[in-house]
């Protein structure tokens, strides 16, 4: 019989595939560690890095309260590099190849790389502007559309993965995934716990074999470790006696059955579904630019614009907006915007009685001299319902 757990995963990537695939969504947008990526620029310059939108922010904070009830159970239940290096390695087995166990000193130290791993693509992230880790991503490079912005080290990596599955469980999660080591800090303060009942232990040890994150729950009155994915494999392995078995999912303090793999699946579900609703019901500007301090007497535009796709279309909106001929706009201005496909939201607003709706629309649509390159330059940008021959 096919687990609960699995199911999920599978559920999960055939979501990813599909919407990348048939959709052509942007999976990256969805990304809970897209919104580590971005949080730097956002707060310090209003926007956001190209391909990565404010629902990043809204799942990375969904996986953050499922860390604080259920620690790494993302990891465990949706991440899909999780769960394909669990189909390898369950491949592994089907073919022979006995599970190569790390012992406890050298998995802790290469438990560590992650953190440096995690700076280093922070760093250079917030330097650039880019998303640097894209490039070197393996389940970008599993599972994204291949074009140039995926380089030949993504599938080094990935590959390099795929064949440490086949003998290890989950490698890349346990030593070199960046978001793991974002989660890990928070996930010490999981609420939930493997709660071992030595009493009716039998020291049998099946618990920490077949954990995939190497955990020794065999030793532990209570699984507290950061990186402890609630899979429950293990209370899946432990041998009843009279129909109980010595592990349990608790919550601190709580006695009975324990909780089922069912409650982490509703409630990583819930908080998951809370976050893509928020998304579209309050949808925060991804892009935020400000020229001047703006007065309390103001009045704005709320246009829907097309070629307005990302950060670096959205500057250019802002040159256009800032432009110094016949229809240049004075004053205070200030540009708040969702970029994407197709057409999309953007609020302008500048001081009372500075200009009006018609000269702020005419400055975005129409053609602009560059004096520094003595050229003029194509806005490529249509407001819609708005026709610039009709002078409205």
């Amino acid at each position: 019989m096919v687990k609960l757990r699995t199911l999920v995963q599978a559920g999960f990537v055939a979501l990813t595939l599909y919407g990348v695939f048939f959709v052509g969504a942007n999976a990256e947008r969805w990304c809970p560690f897209g919104g580590v990526e971005a949080i730097y620029t956002y707060a310090t310059e209003g926007n956001l890095l190209c391909s990565l939108g404010v629902s990043n922010f809204y799942v990375m904070a969904a996986v953050l309260i499922s860390v604080l009830l259920f620690r790494r159970a993302f990891c465990g239940y949706v991440c899909p590099i999780g769960a394909i290096s669990e189909w390898v390695r369950k491949l592994g087995l089907s073919l022979g190849l006995k599970r190569r166990r790390i012992h406890r000193g050298p998995d802790a130290a290469l438990s560590l790389l992650k953190y440096p791993v995690l700076a280093v693509i922070l760093f250079f992230t917030w330097r650039t502007s880019e998303l640097v880790f894209r490039g070197y991503d393996p389940c970008y490079a599993l599972l994204g559309r291949h074009g140039e912005d995926i380089t030949f080290w993504a599938y080094v990596i990935s590959g390099a993965i795929l064949l440490l599955s086949l003998a290890i469980s989950v490698p890349f999660c346990r030593w070199l995934c960046p978001l793991a080591a974002v989660l890990n800090p928070f996930s010490r303060f999981g609420a939930t716990r493997i709660v071992r009942d030595a009493a009716t232990c039998t020291d049998c040890g099946k618990c920490a074999k077949v954990c995939p994150m190497a955990i020794p729950v065999d030793t532990a009155p209570a699984v507290t470790h950061a990186r402890c994915t609630t899979c429950l494999d293990c209370v899946d392995a432990c041998p009843s006696r009279k129909g109980v078995t010595s592990l349990t999912l608790r919550m601190p303090g709580s006695s009975g059955g324990g909780l089922r793999r069912a409650a982490v699946v509703a409630g990583l579900l819930l908080v998951l579904a809370a976050s893509v609703s928020a998304a579209y019901l309050a949808p925060l500007p991804s892009f935020v630019w400000s020229r001047g301090e703006m007065p309390a007497d103001t009045e704005s535009v709320d246009l829907m614009i097309d070629g307005l796709a990302c950060r670096g279309s959205a500057n250019r909106l802002v040159y256009f907006l800032t432009r110094e001929d016949d229809i240049s706009i004075e004053g205070p201005i200030r540009v708040e915007a969702w970029p994407g496909p197709g057409f999309v939201r953007a609020v302008i607003t500048w001081e009372a009685g500075a200009t009006d709706p018609a000269t702020v629309k005419a400055a975005i649509v129409e053609p602009c001299w560059d004096e520094v390159t003595e050229r003029w330059r194509e806005a490529d940008f249509t407001i819609e319902g708005y026709d610039p021959l009709s002078f409205d």
